[in-house]
């Protein structure tokens, strides 16, 4: 079927590939689909739901059938739109949905039964008998679901993701992109030009066209020339922008290798890359939409617009004997192309009743096609016209029933678009993206000229919103060909009438959703599946929603349509995760000690991705609690360093910042004096504690959070939450600096003889008292230092930019180990923290609220903070909660393994008797006994009573008493030195 001559393919080079093993070849130039139907294979794949043939429906990312699996192995990947993938020598491609084979089905025994299979048969049929769901029913539809199948092995190919920052973004490289990007170049706009296929040029590739009285295409190379001539022009060829999310991201898939078989050296198979623009130009073009009527599905059936761009740029004719239909002028210029290419025109179908052509040609006007007739190939088609029935003799149907802007973008940040009756279609709403203009097609203008003038204009509206001025440009002469359309979405008939052919959605299924009040267009999608999957409604969604609103009485504009959300096109996993394998996945954050503490032969263990020292072992200790002992000793009795850097750092400016702690915290921060440092409690949206930390107030406007390692992150996104939402216009700013500085606690009697010697100055406690904070300097560096403690000990956290991490620790280390003390691990650290009750993540799990934490003073009773209301509701407050409690054992067993339950001491150990639980246990070399953390129900009223501590796992039984959670020091006067 390929023309000898025209279209834009490399015809001094073939390109040989397979489909479903069968050896054929191609041009550089072609994409898949064109390659197949230069070949004649009409049937490309089999639908969804019923398995019946279908063939090649449009030439771009919309397409609903021509999904195809390619490669092999571990490389096989499934659903990609052979009218993306360009030809390439070695290429392998095998059709899906089918078995045994593409044109044998055994599952076409489907269609047969299509009465049965209609819209929601699934919700009514697989209810009864209740136990075949399980042994029957899923088995059964797991296997048939899906299209194609993916390998089920690791994913060999590289993927990456990447960043990129604009004055300007320009989605779509049509005629009136190409125009936003000349302008924005010219006048030293930083500009990013996105377009999908492999060349620029949008429809103009696909038309026979003029611009300023030459081919189009010449005028198109020459504005590519000039933009790849311009360093602040950047052109991303095969790539599409794929969603519009908040302050300006976009995110975009880039094809990088898709279209070679051998990739030079580490070249990824897609980028998937987040583009900052200060502002954008959506000029993505319009996609046709097609009409309904019986077995509108039949291999051959094509949209008039994609014959177009097979007859002109690929050189396919699509049939030998081709009739069109449609509603509006548009279908008249495939026509007239089909008849300058030499392709036999069966006739032309208008159902326009006043339509007019000059075409030489059999012209139906007022008519409709009623039916395609034919299996495996389009054979004929069936018209109804006003004087009676005609049936034509064609391999080939071109249908247009209109254009649809492709105003997808525009609908990300909730925007609705608004309806048009001249046009018949949804046009995008000015405004509803900030700092995005839309221009060309996208807007409802078809013509050349007026998508070089949108263009123009739209640019000149982005250069004023970017502070550049606008240099003047003269419009080259264009096409105006006209466009009139008059509605027609389906025809009336007998037979099904497809609307979603990825989804094998018919009229009727439409009709039955509406009979059973499924109204909404939301809810009828999800009854009939339309518009979901591959097609994500680029071709059927209009259509639907037509036939929706003629079978509840309501017009289209009432119906609506419905929500688009990214992404607009399929985006593999492996790209949006690129680098997330191995340790990519899980990456080790390590702290400036890491290599002393290696050194030093400490066991890393992982806490919250960092990597931190379990303890540090020394000559002559053969079991980690003998190390873990000591080390608690060094803190207790001289003087311990721990790296305590992987707590989160969050620094926080701003007039409002103060108020800002007020709401987030349950307690007061605004009355924090410079230098000082306040313990507080976080709680989430339900009232439930989130974390707890330390805020310290640095400057009038300046305060430095810290929160616990493993929650660093929810917190973080929390408090941008906030920011954002709920107090959008405070005065804050917030940023993360966990990684920037490096922290170390110097703990014990001796930390503060330490420390003096190491900064050269007072720090007693008039200098800096319990809870203060001070800038320090040391030999020149600035940093910070906090009188805190979480050991229950005369304490101090000193923190220096990171890249002085390793040098202080190192420092520090030596330092405490000429006093008699060292350094000490998390062991050691979970012991000092259970002797003296401080809370964890052990026990701050999700599940407690600051009532059952024992923390229920830290709650303001003359403030607002986030979920006051939640976490004052009674349930919450009950007496008879789970609440914090110490435990020891008094019985023969010592044993209170974490996670054991705890019972009456004559109660069976069963779920139903449980009464609390242990969360964390320790042996404490301080006390000389274990000692645990745990919830009792009405805990803190319990104090003295004895317990039955029951683990089934680890086969412990122990008698314990339940005390109070502070076990040394109650009064803190270690703390406070």
């Amino acid at each position: 079927m390929r023309l000898s001559k025209g279209g834009r393919i490399d015809r001094s080079r073939a390109v040989s590939f397979t489909f479903d093993g069968r050896a054929l070849s191609g041009h550089p130039g072609d994409t898949l689909a064109s390659a197949l139907l230069a070949s004649g294979q009409k049937v490309v794949g089999r639908s969804f739901k019923y398995h019946r043939p279908r063939g090649v429906f449009s030439a771009g990312s919309e397409e609903p059938n021509a999904l195809v699996t390619l490669g092999a192995g571990a490389r096989r990947e499934p659903n990609v739109r052979a009218t993306m993938q360009e030809l390439f020598d070695g290429l392998e491609a095998q059709s899906q949905n089918c078995w045994p084979s593409l044109d044998w089905d055994l599952l076409e025994v489907n269609d047969l039964f299509a009465d049965f299979l209609g819209a929601g048969f699934y919700y009514k049929t697989f209810m009864w008998p209740r136990k075949a769901w399980e042994w029957l029913y899923e088995p059964a539809i797991r296997r048939a679901a899906g299209l194609g199948a993916l390998s089920g092995q690791p994913d060999p190919e590289p993927n990456e993701k990447a960043f990129a920052h604009c004055d300007l973004l320009v989605i779509g490289g049509g005629p009136a992109g190409l125009m936003v990007a000349l302008q924005a170049g010219r006048a030293g706009a930083d500009v990013i030009l996105c377009d999908e296929d492999h060349e620029p040029g949008g429809r103009l590739l696909s038309e026979v066209e003029e611009i300023a009285g030459a081919p189009a295409m010449e005028w198109v190379a020459a504005t590519l020339a000039e933009l790849e001539a311009m360093d602040n022009v950047r052109i991303m060829i095969r790539t599409t922008v794929t969603g519009v999310y908040d302050q300006g991201t976009f995110g975009a898939l880039e094809r990088v290798g898709r279209h070679m078989k051998h990739r030079p050296g580490p070249l990824p198979l897609d980028c998937f890359w987040r583009i900052a623009a200060k502002a954008s130009v959506l000029a993505a073009g319009a996609l046709e939409r097609p009409v309904a009527f019986q077995d509108n599905d039949r291999p051959g059936v094509m949209l008039a617009g994609a014959m177009r761009s097979y007859l002109n740029r690929y050189a396919v004719a699509p049939g030998d004997a081709v009739t069109v239909f449609g509603n509006n002028d548009d279908a008249h210029r495939t026509a007239r192309d089909l008849l300058a290419a030499g392709v036999h025109v069966a006739g032309l179908v208008d159902s326009r009743p006043g339509a007019a052509t000059d075409l030489d040609l059999p012209f139906y006007a007022g008519a409709q096609v009623t039916r395609a007739s034919g299996r495996m190939g389009l054979e004929a088609v069936s018209i109804r016209t006003p004087s009676g029935e005609v049936k034509l003799q064609s391999d080939a149907l071109a249908v247009s029933g209109g254009w649809n802007p492709s105003l997808h973008l525009t609908c990300h940040l909730n925007g609705r678009p608004e309806w048009s009756e001249t046009l018949a279609a949804f046009l995008p709403r000015p405004g509803v993206v900030p700092g995005m203009q839309v221009a060309g097609a996208a807007t409802g203008i078809f013509t050349t000229a007026g998508c070089l003038a949108s263009g123009a204009e739209a640019a000149g509206k982005a250069l004023e919103t970017l502070g550049l001025s606008v240099p003047p440009l003269d419009l080259p002469q264009a096409g105006e060909q006209g466009y009139g359309v008059q509605p027609l979405w389906a025809v009336a008939g007998n037979g099904r009438a497809w609307l979603d052919l990825a989804n094998d959605v018919t009229v009727k299924d439409v009709r039955q959703a509406a009979s059973e009040n499924f109204r909404s267009v939301e809810h009828m999608k999800r009854y009939t599946t339309q518009g979901m999957a591959p097609d994500q409604g680029k071709i059927s969604n209009l259509g639907a929603m037509a036939v929706l609103a003629d079978a509840t009485g309501r017009d289209v504009a009432a119906t609506g349509i419905t929500t688009y959300r990214p992404p607009y096109v399929p985006v593999p996993i492996a790209a949006l995760g690129a680098g997330g394998k191995g340790k990519g996945f899980a990456p080790e954050r390590l702290t400036t000690s890491h290599a002393q503490s290696l050194a030093m032969s400490a066991p890393m263990i992982e806490a919250g991705l960092w990597y931190r020292p379990s303890y540090f072992p020394r000559t002559g200790e053969k079991h980690w609690r003998q190390s873990c002992d000591r080390e608690v000793a060094h803190v207790r009795e001289a003087v311990g360093v721990a790296d305590v850097s992987t707590l989160g750092k969050i620094d926080l400016q701003g007039r409002d910042a103060a108020r800002f702690l007020d709401l987030v915290y349950t307690n007061t921060f605004s009355t924090l004096k410079e230098g000082r440092a306040r313990y507080g409690v976080m709680l989430r949206e339900d009232g439930h504690v989130m974390d707890d930390g330390t805020t310290a107030r640095i400057g009038p406007e300046h305060f430095v959070m810290t929160t616990t390692t493993a929650a660093a992150g929810e917190v973080m996104g929390h408090l941008e939450f906030v920011s954002q939402v709920l107090v959008p216009g405070w005065d804050v700013r917030l940023i993360s600096v966990t990684e920037q500085w490096a922290q170390f606690a110097v703990a014990g009697p001796q930390s503060r003889a330490l420390l003096e010697e190491l900064l050269g100055r007072d720090l007693s406690d008039a200098a800096l008292s319990f809870m203060g904070t001070m800038p320090i300097e040391i030999g020149g560096v600035e940093g910070r230092l906090f009188r805190i403690s979480f050991s229950g000990e005369l304490a101090y956290e000193i923190a220096v930019p990171a890249r002085y991490g390793e040098s202080l620790f190192t420092r520090l280390v030596g330092m405490a180990e000429a006093r008699g003390g060292g350094a000490y691990g998390m062991e050691a650290l979970n012991v000092l923290r259970i002797e003296k009750g401080f809370l964890t993540h052990a026990e701050l799990h999700g599940r407690t609220t600051a009532f059952d934490l024992g923390l229920e003073r830290w709650m303001s009773p003359s403030k607002s903070f986030i979920c006051k209301a939640a976490a004052s509701r009674p349930g919450l407050l009950a007496e008879d909660r789970e609440r914090l409690i110490g435990l020891r054992p008094v019985g023969a067993s010592k044993m209170i393994p974490p996670g054991a339950f705890l019972f009456n001491e004559g109660d069976e150990a069963v779920r139903e008797n449980a009464q609390g639980y242990v969360t964390s246990s320790c042996y404490s070399p301080t006390l000389g006994e274990t000692i645990a953390l745990g919830f009792l129900k009405s805990g803190p009223e319990r104090i003295g009573e004895h317990l039955r501590l029951v683990d089934h796992l680890r086969e412990a039984v122990t008698i314990c008493e339940v005390c109070e959670t502070c076990f040394l020091d109650p009064e803190g006067e270690r703390t406070r030195g």
